[in-house]
C-alpha cells in the first residue's frame, strides 16, 4: 500500500512564521525517514509504502510529532491499497515516464 499524507500544525506559535511550520513538518518527516520504509517527500505530501499497520503507525507517529508542537493538527491522507504489489512508489512513475519517452 502507498499512503500519501500531509500533516501540518494549525494555530499557536507553530504557524506564526514559515520557520515554525517548517520545523514541525521536519519533525514529521524525520519520523518517516527513521521508519526504514520507502518514501518520497515533495512540497505538498510525503508518500510512504508498506503494509497497512506499519504505514499507519508511521503516519500516527508523524502526526503525534506535529501535535507536540501545535494546539491543532491538519492531516490529509490518500491511500492506494493494492495487496500483493510492492515497489510501486517508483514503478508507477516509471510506467508513465516510459510512455512519455
Amino acid at each position: 500500500m502507498i499512503v500519501a499524507f500531509s500533516v501540518a500544525p494549525s494555530g499557536g506559535d507553530a504557524v506564526e512564521s514559515d520557520g515554525g511550520m517548517s520545523e514541525a513538518v521536519a519533525a514529521a518527516v524525520r519520523v518517516v525517514r527513521a521508519s526504514g520504509l520507502p518514501y518520497e517527500t515533495s512540497s505538498m505530501f510525503t508518500s510512504i509504502e508498506g503494509e497497512w499497520d506499519e504505514v499507519m503507525a508511521v503516519v500516527k507517529a508523524a502526526t503525534d510529532e506535529v501535535a507536540a508542537r501545535a494546539p491543532r493538527v491538519s492531516l490529509v491522507l490518500k491511500a492506494d491499497i493494492r495487496p500483493g504489489f510492492t515497489g510501486q512508489l517508483t514503478a508507477k512513475v516509471d510506467r508513465v515516464d516510459e510512455i512519455l519517452r
